[in-house]
């Protein structure tokens, strides 16, 4: 939980999702996994009135779950 909240993971966590997202490595379909839900998430918050998450809880939720993933698959970009 302590890692959570710490500033520090975040923006590792930020810094590694920048690197995939520029990455030639990285499939488009693979970056379009985690761009569409977030850009879709805080477009449409207003459609989705009763969600009680925030819309940058859910990003930086997305975040983790991509980075992890694609270090995994691209286990060279790092």
């Amino acid at each position: 939980m302590r890692k959570w909240l710490s500033l520090r993971h975040w923006k590792s966590t930020f810094v590694r999702i920048y690197k995939l997202i520029i990455s030639r490595d990285v499939a488009i379909t693979d970056k379009l996994l985690f761009l569409v839900p977030v850009i879709l998430y805080w477009v449409l918050p207003d459609a989705l009135p009763f969600v009680p998450v925030d819309d940058i809880a859910v990003t930086m939720l997305l975040a983790e779950w991509f980075a992890r993933r694609m270090e995994k698959k691209y286990n060279r970009i790092r």
